[in-house]
């Protein structure tokens, strides 16, 4: 299992997301969850909405240092 040093989210050490895993991140000062679609290196690519007007999701990346797991999947 891959850690994260440092968590700034709350936390020491974070084990890296998994694609399908939801998460709990920051943006804006404000909290979103979303589900992870891609996992790179350092960050994640997370779904955390749609844009019904686009029609598409909203997407964003985020850090693996700037994120907590709240649903892993198996």
């Amino acid at each position: 299992m891959i850690f994260a040093e440092n968590n700034k989210f709350g936390g020491d050490k974070m084990a890296t997301a998994k694609i399908g895993d939801n998460i709990l991140f920051k943006r804006d000062g404000e909290r979103y969850e979303g589900t992870v679609t891609v996992v790179r290196e350092n960050s994640v690519i997370v779904e955390y909405g749609y844009n019904k007007e686009k029609d598409e999701p909203i997407t964003t990346i985020v850090n693996h240092k700037n994120y907590k797991i709240t649903n892993a999947t198996l």
